[in-house]
């Protein structure tokens, strides 16, 4: 199997961070973190999905680090953050509390992204004191908080109890993914990516997934093909805007509409028309954008601003 687990060049190759620590959750559970960007520039945490790492967040960091504080870490079994036995969304729900406590000051107010399962997390912690503390405002991207194998669209077969059984089964393959091939890359892209998507986005996000131990993919599709969150986006107070593309097949747009009816504060729904599920990686610049425009409108704007003309910039949909 392919041992590299990034690209090393080109715009998806991770930068090399300002400094790294390793916070430890309320099991024990060691985490990988890495910082980037000026200390005392407002602060980004980015939360990633199943089976990535902290390179997927590459786009972002490069770019953001600039003028923001970028704080990035592996999700529990993923990159370089050790397996744990406990897999569960209470402990995505620790493990982001403890991310927060250790690199933010008390008080420090942040924007907080999630993309798939790192959305899902961000659910799971919604009702947290420490989140609640530290979230100025959320952007959530390409997730769902429920229904997400009866919904999902990898097979092309017909919505129905067999579609949802083999899907369950082919997203919890213990089979491993073997090297980054030229086959592998189709199947990659046609389950996770748009159409359009470019060769050397393809690329960096296959050598991301393929890089996940089977053991620690198999375990959380387990979880998440159980995933009942939608408590936690009722709880989710911050202002919180989304993002879904329209060919995403592991968490089709249903999901991002019934986010927008149920958060408490939405700024809004943004739908990337052929875009698949790694929106981040497939629409850097529209979602670094977005993060900028929160970043403006709730941690360095003056409060009055971010309760008026802040939201209204966020509203708009593609």
């Amino acid at each position: 199997m392919s041992r590299l687990t990034h690209v090393t060049s080109g715009p998806y190759a991770p930068p090399a961070p300002a400094r790294e620590l390793t916070v430890v959750s309320a099991d024990g559970a060691r985490l990988h973190v890495e910082v980037h960007g000026p200390e005392d520039a407002p602060p980004v945490v980015l939360a990633h999905g199943w089976t990535c790492s902290t390179a997927f967040w590459a786009a972002q960091t490069r770019e953001l680090a600039v003028d923001h504080r970028v704080i990035a870490y592996d999700q529990r079994g993923h990159g370089r953050s050790p397996a744990s036995p406990a897999c569960t969304t209470e402990a995505l729900a620790d493990d982001l509390e403890a991310v927060l406590a250790q690199t933010l000051a008390r008080g420090e107010r942040a924007v907080v992204v999630g993309h798939s399962m790192g959305g899902m997390t961000v659910m799971a912690a919604a009702a947290r004191p420490r989140f609640r503390e530290h979230a100025a405002a959320v952007l959530l991207c390409s997730t769902g908080s429920s229904r997400l194998v009866a919904e999902a669209l990898v097979l092309p077969l017909r919505a129905g109890g067999l579609r949802t059984w083999l899907t369950a089964r082919v997203l919890a393959s213990r089979a491993p993914l073997g090297p980054v091939t030229p086959l592998a890359r189709r199947i990659l892209k046609y389950a996770t990516m748009g159409p359009g998507s470019a060769p050397h986005m393809v690329e960096a996000c296959a050598r991301i997934v393929h890089a996940c131990p089977r053991a620690v993919r198999h375990t959380w599709a387990r979880v998440l093909a159980r995933l009942d969150l939608d408590h936690g986006v009722r709880e989710l107070s911050a202002p919180t805007a989304v993002v879904t593309g329209t060919a995403d097949r592991l968490t089709p747009p249903v999901h991002a509409r019934a986010l927008i009816a149920a958060l408490p504060h939405p700024l809004g729904l943004t739908e990337l028309p052929g875009m698949g599920h790694m929106t981040p990686v497939e629409a850097p610049e529209l979602v670094n954008g977005k993060i900028r425009e929160l970043v403006t409108a709730y941690v360095t704007g003056a409060p009055e601003e971010a309760g008026a003309d802040g939201p209204e910039r966020i509203k708009e949909s593609s």
